[in-house]
């Protein structure tokens, strides 16, 4: 089970470091922020719910970490410029960006997408991306470091009504990899993390529909997905959020252009 509180091992890998994390909510955007903080990181924290922000902010405070709160719509070109200014001053420097901000469109057959769904899926899980780095390019090469964007193990896989996501995510890799090339002669590193089924709130609560439709109980589901994955378990939030904090840090300073696979074994790369 995933660690929770004091409890949770201390490694600093990111000591005297700043990042940045997008898209934080109650589940990988929280992991991503407590274990960049546990790893030694001012957190700056930005989504567009203040509520969840503060929340996560006074858990890393508890945890004796440094956290500050900036609100920001990633598909708002001035809240975007807003973010990057206050994430670079909040506490005088910035090394990494992790870009964990998306939305899912609908599962449907790609052929019966609404266009205007999916041209809206490219906005934020796309071009926000790319024009967050954008605006920290500066920062992050005065800091000689780092961006991580989190991806998703629709890359690899065929399941069905996945077809937009699936496109959203191709690109957000593409983007990462052009983004390296460009950005690798100037000392920063850009890298991806896919996850594949992440143990948390939104993967339960597909399990519990997918059980109450067929009549059993959702480990049954779960045990079966589970089954397809070498390890025979599904990855936690943390799991992903601490490949993230390792290509964030000096560890991986050789490491470039790569994404990393973190699924248990679903899918191999």
């Amino acid at each position: 089970m995933t660690q929770t509180g004091m409890t949770q091992p201390r490694i600093p890998l990111l000591e005297g470091k700043t990042v940045l994390v997008s898209g934080v909510g109650p589940g990988l955007g929280r992991s991503l922020a407590v274990r960049s903080a546990l790893a030694g990181a001012q957190v700056v924290l930005a989504a567009r719910t203040r509520s969840r922000l503060e929340a996560v902010a006074d858990e890393i405070h508890a945890l004796g970490g440094e956290a500050a709160v900036v609100t920001a719509d990633l598909t708002d070109d001035a809240s975007v410029e807003n973010l990057a200014e206050k994430a670079c001053g909040a506490f005088g420097r910035l090394d990494s960006v992790i870009h964990n901000a998306f939305v899912q469109p609908a599962q449907v057959s790609l052929l019966d997408a609404e266009p205007d769904d999916v041209r809206q899926g490219l906005e934020i899980n796309l071009m926000a991306a790319l024009n967050l780095t954008r605006e920290l390019v500066p920062a992050l090469v005065e800091a000689q470091g780092s961006v991580v964007m989190i991806n998703s193990m629709v890359l690899r896989n065929q399941l069905p009504g996945f077809g937009a996501y699936r496109i959203m995510k191709a690109g957000l890799l593409a983007l990462a990899r052009s983004l390296s090339v460009d950005l690798g002669p100037r000392g920063v590193r850009v890298n991806s993390v896919a996850p594949g089924y992440i143990w948390a709130d939104s993967v339960k609560t597909w399990f519990e529909r997918q059980a109450a439709e067929r009549g059993v109980d959702p480990s049954v589901v779960h045990d079966e997905i589970a089954a397809g994955a070498d390890l025979r378990r599904l990855p936690e939030p943390d799991d992903i959020a601490n490949t993230a904090v390792f290509l964030a840090s000096e560890h991986a300073r050789a490491i470039t252009g790569q994404c990393l696979d973190v699924n248990c074994g679903h899918a191999h790369h």
